[in-house]
């Protein structure tokens, strides 16, 4: 397999599973937990899990950013 092939898998599959682990904690915490719903009057702990929710996926949302500016360019010039 051709590298530049190989490090946009690797890439791809590196970001897709940090999404959903981000996903799988979020579901975790919200649903088994009971913090995503408000059945019962608003907690600290309701709050947290909503800043948390919020801030992690800003920081997941970096990261494949990050991630993705490293991706290899092809059909690049010096390619026909």
């Amino acid at each position: 397999m051709e590298p530049e092939v190989s490090k946009f898998l690797t890439l791809l599959m590196q970001c897709i599973s940090m999404l959903l682990f981000w996903m799988l904690l979020n579901t975790f915490f919200g649903i088994k937990m009971g913090y995503l719903f408000l059945e019962k009057p608003l907690t600290v702990w309701h709050a947290v899990y909503y800043v948390g929710m919020v801030a992690s996926f800003v920081w997941v949302l970096r990261y494949i950013l990050k991630k993705w500016r490293q991706m290899p360019r092809f059909g690049g010039p010096d390619q026909n």
